[in-house]
């Protein structure tokens, strides 16, 4: 079965910057596309950024764009979501998550990602 862990997070001043990284296992991924959502306390969750694993077709929310970057390693079986320019409103438990249909762009829904990482938890101090 598909099985994703996140990993990278932690505490980083505003202005800082952190790695995140998915491990994928189980699934067939390069028909799939990855997604980063995050949630913060009291708040629903909200997509961040998704790639094609295949063409690395890419799409940002417009929060994060300019300052996230989302990338993956075919070998490593791996997705990475590098944020720079932290924020104290990036705090929140960031979750990896995978859609296993064939779309023409990425999506930002979260009904569509049927595989979720447990979400590791980024702290952003002013």
């Amino acid at each position: 079965q598909v099985q994703l862990v996140e990993s990278g997070g932690g505490l980083v001043q505003a202005g800082g910057s952190l790695r995140l990284s998915c491990a994928a296992s189980g699934g067939t991924f390069s028909m799939y596309a990855m997604g980063w959502f995050r949630q913060a306390p009291g708040k629903e969750r909200e997509f961040v950024a998704a790639i094609k694993w295949l063409d690395e077709n890419t799409y940002y929310a417009d929060s994060v764009k300019g300052r996230f970057t989302i990338s993956r390693n075919s070998t490593k079986n791996t997705a990475y979501l590098q944020m720079n320019s932290l924020k104290p409103e990036d705090t929140a438990v960031y979750y990896c998550a995978a859609d296993p249909r064939r779309r023409l762009f990425p999506s930002n829904a979260k009904a569509d990602y049927l595989y979720w990482g447990q979400g590791t938890q980024v702290t952003v101090s002013s």
